[in-house]
């Protein structure tokens, strides 16, 4: 016989299987919710949590025990409790990091993103919005369509989600009045649809009673629509509209435990796989077909949107960590030059030509901003001419990379079209881009073949090409030395030009001023310029102020490595003002000359230069001396 305890337990283990192998049948929908300040956001998703019975029995006795701790209304649970987990959330009552929860209901399982609503955490939405299939936009019923409700359903639009739900909170607080509802969802449609939103789902809820939350409510017999939960149970998640696209995988890591073996392993971004399928490697472009598709679970006759596996090629072709494999008949795009939105994060602005590292799916690459195109007023609209992006600043943008990378506009592909921008000193995410389309320059200018090469040009003159960079405040002596350096070189029988930084400005840059965004650029195309004059085989000097790193860095990554030498003329600030030959430091001090390096100007003095020049131990005669000896060896004749 059967004991029956055993039978009891092998039929429950059966039921927990069966429970869990629906539960993981079931679709997942990522949605975020955002909205202004105290709008309701944490209360909400608290709310979902608890209605949805996620909340473990010692939870809700802290929870109760917290809400009589803040003093809610009533002795009532206060559900943002359950989300505002940092104690500077709690003591200010607004939500200041993004939030991350998962629910799940009979029909399907949610991970929902309580975003910040204070504008000066705009980027913590992005990034919660960034995965995002829907967006819950919560409006105070008291208080109808604020500024940011606008800037956050401009973000939202602009990262690519279409699923939006107008949710007008705090019912309760307005007597149910279905007039001010009314009012809401008017004013907000008309917003909508002058940026773009062609449609949306308006609901009016109480999250503190729960009214349309999980049903319908008795005191909204006016509104005969669905409730919250009844409507993300029902939309369509993002994964069903990539499953249908065109096959595209990123390959993170290639994947070679032996000799035997020889893997491509990645997230399928779009599209469907099976073995024997044709596909094609980008930016290459050579071609192959897929022979096993394999997984930690064995090998797989079909792989779709969403799954992360390992592919094999069924010839030995170059692919690598940031390539894109493809279908062969529908290739991803490739180009190096770039139209996109940009979501600019970082507390220092933004500036045109200066060097960023740009993270597109798998692939990390150099790149810069070549033309801010203009700003967006999240208001109105409006399109703001703009030199540069402050923090929280949204704009259209020509962005390039150092070289061609397969894309997808972002509107296809979240990611392959979505790109963070990175510092290259410090390493921190500086903005976040969607890009719209390459631009037609990236097609029509290619590189041109030419037989006389920089290595033939520096035999020519018999000398190694050089870029002495001298860098130091106004009035340290940069020019004075550069020149005798100069003078010196020739007297040795060197090839050599000098760039001066006021001479440069009579031509060249004659159309910059001196702003932070004007310097940049000033130093990005003396940069080029310098790049230039060094493939031509000659020893470059230039002497200009260059007050930030980055330039200087950008410069240095413009030649190969050895040929820029940072030549720091270190002199300190009184006594550089106390030669003031030209006059300038006293009429920044008197406020009749702006943006002056130094007085209201930062100055980034190098960190390790290849030359320091101390002016106060050394005279112009011997810095240039020790300069030409320091380095003499560097410009020993080419064999």
């Amino acid at each position: 016989m059967i004991d029956p305890a055993y039978a009891t337990d092998a039929l429950i283990a059966e039921d927990i299987e069966a429970y869990l192998a629906g539960h993981e049948a079931k679709s997942m929908l990522r949605f975020i919710t955002c909205g202004s300040v105290d709008d309701g956001k944490s209360t909400l998703i608290g709310r979902l949590l608890y209605d949805s019975k996620m909340i473990f029995e010692d939870q809700l006795a802290s929870l109760t025990a917290d809400s009589k701790a803040v003093g809610t209304r009533g002795g009532e649970i206060d559900f943002a409790l359950l989300v505002d987990g940092l104690a500077a959330e709690r003591e200010q009552g607004i939500t200041i990091d993004v939030a991350y929860r998962f629910f799940a209901t009979e029909k399907r399982k949610f991970i929902v993103a309580d975003t910040p609503g204070h504008e000066q955490y705009t980027r913590n939405m992005v990034t919660g919005a960034s995965t995002a299939d829907l967006a819950v936009i919560l409006i105070d019923a008291r208080k109808g369509v604020l500024t940011q409700t606008r800037r956050h359903s401009t973000l939202v639009h602009l990262l690519g989600i279409r699923q939006i739900v107008l949710a007008v909170n705090k019912m309760d607080l307005v007597d149910y009045d279905q007039g001010a509802f009314d009012a809401i969802v008017a004013d907000y449609r008309g917003f909508a649809q002058a940026i773009g939103i062609e449609d949306f789902t308006a609901i009016p809820i109480s999250g503190v009673a729960g009214d349309n939350i999980t049903g319908a409510s008795a005191n909204t017999p006016w509104y005969a629509g669905p409730s919250l939960i009844g409507h993300l149970e029902e939309v369509p998640v993002e994964a069903d509209r990539l499953a249908a696209a065109p096959f595209r995988m990123a390959v993170q890591w290639v994947n070679r435990p032996n000799l035997d073996f020889r893997g491509f392993s990645g997230l399928i971004a779009s599209g469907r796989v099976r073995p024997g399928d044709a596909v094609r490697v980008l930016p290459s472009g050579k071609t192959s077909s897929i022979e096993r598709i394999v997984t930690m679970g064995g090998d797989l006759d079909e792989a779709v949107a969403g799954q992360s596996v390992t592919i094999t090629l069924a010839d030995e072709i170059d692919c690598s960590r940031g390539d894109v494999i493809c279908a062969a008949d529908m290739p991803l795009e490739v180009a190096d030059q770039f139209e996109a939105t940009l979501v600019w994060m970082a507390e220092e602005s933004m500036f045109p030509g200066r060097p960023y590292l740009m993270k597109i799916s798998a692939v990390t690459v150099p790149a810069s901003i070549t033309e801010p195109k203009y700003e967006i007023d999240v208001n109105t609209q409006a399109h703001l001419p703009s030199k540069c992006l402050g923090l929280n600043a949204i704009g259209v943008v020509n962005l390039s990379t150092d070289r061609a990378i397969p894309f997808a506009p972002y509107a296809e592909s979240a990611d392959l079209g979505g790109f963070i921008l990175i510092d290259r000193l410090t390493n921190a995410t500086v903005g976040a881009g969607m890009i719209h389309f390459a631009l037609r320059r990236a097609h029509n200018i290619h590189w041109q073949a030419i037989d006389i090469d920089r290595e033939a040009h520096a035999r020519q003159k018999n000398q190694r090409p050089r870029l002495l960079w001298f860098t130091g405040l106004s009035g340290s002596g940069k020019s004075t030395i550069a020149n005798l350096v100069e003078k010196k070189l020739h007297a040795l029988g060197r090839h050599s030009f000098l760039l001066d930084g006021d001479n440069v400005r009579h031509g060249l840059n004659r159309d910059l001023g001196f702003t932070d965004a004007d310097r940049v650029e000033n130093i990005r195309r003396v940069g080029e310029v310098a790049k230039l004059m060094t493939d031509a085989g000659l020893i470059v000097l230039t002497a200009f102020i260059s007050p930030f790193r980055a330039e200087r860095e950008m410069v240095r990554r413009m030649l190969p490595e050895g040929e820029f030498v940072e030549i720091f003329i270190d002199t300190p600030l009184e006594v550089a003002e106390a030669r003031d030959v030209k006059g300038l430091y006293a009429k920044a001090r008197a406020g009749k000359l702006a943006n002056f390096t130094g007085i209201d100007s930062p100055y980034e003095a190098p960190e390790t230069p290849d030359i320091r020049i101390d002016t106060t131990r050394m005279s112009p005669e011997d810095a240039a001396e020790a300069i030409v000896d320091n380095v003499l060896d560097a410009w020993s004749p080419v064999i």
